[in-house]
């Protein structure tokens, strides 16, 4: 697919080349020297375009291995009798050459310079010594190249810049320009690991995958779904070039590395021959790095290896896997990685199935949160006769995969098999989790759970369902039962890790929303730890994801991103439903640090992999995500979101209900409802404390204090004595301020909840301070705290609040006149106003009027622009 690729991420390189061909420059030219690929042309192409802009004339010379033998064949196209030995062939060509300059002089590109004949090399020598040109050259790296020409910046005649590969950041930037649209942060990392920011490699690889429907829009965002050969052949062919010929021996390197790199050069050696190890590193096909006491050998460029898989036979294929799998084996002291290296070698290979090694590497796998192979290797080891235990983590990985319905099978009939003492349980408790999180089936799971502990005769066993009994209590809702019965598992910390991570998992949502920051504290810390121990590791990002909800509600907002910051890099660059609910973590803390492009950004691309699964973190995502665009003012695409609730959404995220309120309370204030808005956060707040959320009714207050109302201000009050954190004591000041109309209290608490890391919260404090220095008649003060809510307004990335759009457009008007212009300026009728607003549409009528009569306009068009409003849509 043809499509024109933007110049990204070369800033440096175009500043140097534009100070290289300025007239008067002390350099009379550069060399652009980098890898083949990294886009030395296009920048030698754009430095002309420059040049020509400027007024100087400009040739293009492309050099080539074909017209290397030829005197002055690369200048054929400019000067009259290119391949004659004439001795004054080159002084003919200097002024044929020189003839063409133009007002600011003359600029020679000459492209892979390296590939000049001698009499060429000397031509361009000759140009720069002798002031007839500028030159612009490009080299390829470690190719041999003319002395003639390296004498140019030898003698700092032209300066030499080394062109790199892209880092991952601007490939993702120049992959979203390209495009045309937003990337998926995984493809992006994908993209940029198997081209190493080779442009070349980049826009073969991406424009092959778009054609071949691989690489394709999901939910407005380009996501790469690769097959096992994914490397088109116009780019295969231009690796293959570049790897060159090469014996037998540096071939058998080179696909042995393909399979299964890096591996230690010594067992390299021992399988091929230290010789064609030398040979491949001297050919630029192997690189050596020191990996602690090792030599590691690694192919120099991914593509290598893609090249070569797709083009091994499936018997090489096995047979060389085999030989790694044993000789890695036989090295000895194998750490965790090892094992699960030699077992994904080992499972495709002609090596006999190993269970115990495939079993041991799948518990590996799940605790790296790669539940994709954890689930394959399971699977070899069930096939290769592994047993109960085996069966146990397939079911599990395909419960975490949502795979319910065959997690499910497996485990049901592992329920009548004779189990080791102590995963009996654990294949219990696993089917009850997947039952209630994965199946969403919370009667039959509470039935098997009551069954399984009135049975239940070990203390090991029965200690874990209890664990399992505390985390469903906090998942339906019950934070008061969950923390007492998760107290008593959990401290002082168990020694079992699973029970430990979900007693954690239980303590954790019952502080979270009790407002028990201390408590949530020292929960999440045992359950992480434990997580990182035990192979049922999931269950961190259910822990996390309580963790950063208790932050978020005790206003702790920046611990909150470190802890999503933590779990989103652990699963950064894993398949899977792990990298997407790393994902809905980070997203929902940049949403309570108040930047929400940022959030709507990361939270859109986790929404793109979770929509079509029914994966429990899909019901968590989309009320964030419509949480975030309500905020931003996407009220359609937040409305339609909040709509696909009729699929009854997820019983494990009662405790959490009230954030979808809230959701609907800024959808409401979007459009200009602001009194229907404030009515539906006091519903949050309502329901957070039928829920025995303090903590989540603070935060329902507070919502209900953007859009105004400083009503709040007592129950605030009384919540401080109950919640800690800073949120609950920095809001209650913040509605005392606004309910007194004191606008150096609304600006005292904008510094503090700024200093907290809420930025939305500052920004709004600092509008009402504004509006309310404007009523008072303080001039200066209300266009100093205006100022100051319009820079945390941008660092909030567009939010929207009516006090921080009153105070971008100060009108002499009641809020309530305001709330109804604004309306009306959306398009509502008076009637569809008053029905709204559950008012009477003379009531509307009447501040209607009054407002024309203030602002001296009597037609809804005048009012729109005058609000700044748009049509609802």
């Amino acid at each position: 697919m043809a499509r024109a690729w933007p110049l990204v991420g070369r800033d440096s390189e175009l500043a140097a080349i534009g100070a290289s061909i300025r007239p008067g420059s002390r350099s009379r030219g550069l060399v652009l020297a980098g890898p083949a690929g990294v886009g030395k042309t296009r920048l030698a192409r754009e430095a002309l375009e420059l040049a020509a802009h400027r007024g100087a004339a400009t040739r293009w010379v492309c050099a080539s291995a074909s017209s290397r033998d030829i005197p002055l064949g690369a200048f054929a196209d400019i000067i009259d009798d290119p391949g004659r030995p004439a001795h004054d062939a080159v002084t003919r060509a200097v002024g044929a050459i020189g003839r063409v300059a133009g007002t600011t002089g003359l600029v020679v590109g000459v492209d892979d310079v390296h590939h000049l004949d001698e009499l060429s090399a000397v031509l361009v020598q000759r140009l720069v010594v002798r002031g007839v040109a500028t030159v612009l050259l490009t080299l390829r790296e470690g190719e041999p190249v003319r002395d003639a020409v390296r004498a140019l910046w030898k003698d700092e005649q032209v300066r030499r810049v080394d062109v790199r590969p892209l880092t991952r950041a601007v490939t993702a930037e120049l992959l979203r320009e390209a495009l045309g649209g937003p990337v998926d942060s995984a493809t992006a990392g994908r993209l940029w690991a198997l081209t190493q920011g080779n442009v070349l490699f980049l826009r073969h690889l991406v424009d092959g995958e778009v054609s071949a429907g691989r690489l394709r829009r999901v939910e407005g965002l380009w996501c790469w779904q690769p097959s096992p050969a994914h490397v088109p052949p116009v780019l295969a062919e231009i690796v293959r070039e570049l790897m060159g010929r090469f014996s037998d021996g540096v071939r058998d390197v080179v696909d042995l590395l393909a399979l299964g790199e890096p591996l230690p050069a010594e067992l390299l050696g021992r399988l091929t021959s230290p010789e064609a190890v030398e040979d491949a590193e001297s050919a630029g096909l192997v690189r050596i790095d020191t990996d602690s006491a090792r030599l590691q050998a690694r192919l120099t460029h991914p593509l290598y290896g893609e090249v070569r898989r797709a083009g091994l036979g499936t018997l090489r294929s096995r047979r060389l896997r085999g030989s790694i799998a044993t000789g890695l084996q036989a090295d000895g002291a194998e750490t965790s990685a090892d094992v699960l290296r030699r077992a994904v070698l080992a499972a495709d290979s002609d090596l006999p199935p190993d269970p115990a090694l495939f079993l041991a590497a799948s518990h590996q796998a799940v605790r790296l949160f790669d539940l994709v192979l954890g689930e394959r290797l399971a699977r070899a080891a069930v096939d290769g006769g592994g047993g109960p235990d085996a069966q146990l983590v397939l079911a599990l990985s395909l419960s975490w995969l949502s795979r319910g319905k065959e997690a499910d099978a497996l485990l049901g009939g592992l329920a009548g098999t004779a189990l080791q003492q102590g995963t009996r349980g654990l294949a219990v408790a696993a089917r009850i989790g997947n039952l209630f999180w994965t199946l969403r089936r919370p009667a039959e799971a509470e039935a098997v759970l009551a069954g399984a502990l009135a049975a239940a005769s070990d203390e090991s066993e029965r200690t874990l369902l209890l664990a399992f009994r505390a985390a469903l209590d906090a998942s339906l809702g019950h934070p008061r039962r969950a923390l007492q019965r998760g107290v008593r598992l959990l401290f002082p910390a168990p020694r079992d890790d699973h029970v430990a991570l979900m007693a954690a998992f239980a303590v954790a949502a019952g502080a979270a929303v009790a407002g028990d920051v201390h408590l949530l504290g020292r929960a999440a810390t045992i359950g992480d730890e434990a997580g990182r121990r035990a192979f049922v590791s999931i269950p961190r990002f259910g822990l996390g994801d309580w963790h950063v909800l208790g932050l978020r509600l005790s206003g702790d907002v920046r611990a909150a991103l470190e802890v999503a910051h933590r779990l989103q890099a652990a699963s950064e660059d894993v398949p899977g439903p792990a990298h997407l609910m790393g994902l809905v973590l980070r997203g929902h803390a940049e949403l309570a640090c108040g930047r929400v492009r940022t959030a709507e950004r990361i939270l859109r691309e986790a929404w793109a992999g979770l929509r079509p699964s029914p994966h429990e973190f899909r019901f968590r995502c989309r009320t964030l995500l419509a949480l975030a665009l309500a905020m931003a003012g996407d009220a359609t695409e937040a409305r339609q979101l909040l709509a696909e609730r009729s699929d009854g959404g997820h019983p494990a995220y009662a405790l959490m209900a009230p954030d979808d309120f809230l959701a609907q309370a800024w959808l409401h204030s979007d459009v200009g409802a602001t009194s229907r808005a404030v009515a539906i956060a006091h519903e949050a707040a309502a329901l957070a404390r039928s829920l025995d959320s303090p903590a989540f009714e603070v935060l329902g207050l507070q919502t209900a204090l953007h859009f105004g109302d400083g009503t709040v201000a007592a129950r605030l009050g009384e919540l401080t004595a109950v919640v800690h954190g800073s949120r609950a004591r920095v809001a209650a000041a913040h509605a005392r301020a606004l309910a007194a109309g004191d606008g150096d209290g609304l600006a005292a608490a904008s510094g503090t909840w700024e200093a907290t890391g809420d930025l939305l919260a500052a920004a709004d404090a600092a509008a009402q301070a504004a509006l309310a220095f404007t009523r008072a008649g303080l001039k200066g003060s209300a266009s100093a705290a205006a100022a100051r809510a319009h820079r945390l307004g941008l660092a909030c990335e567009g939010a929207r609040t009516p006090a921080i759009r009153a105070a971008a457009r100060p009108l002499p008007l009641t809020a309530r006149e305001r709330e109804i212009a604004t309306l009306a300026a959306t398009g509502l009728s008076n009637r569809d106003i008053a029905e709204l607003l559950v008012v009477s549409v003379r009531t509307v009528e009447g501040h209607l009027y009054r407002a024309g009569h203030k602002l001296g306009i009597s037609d809804r068009a005048t009012l729109g622009t005058l609000l700044g409003e748009g049509q609802i849509e």
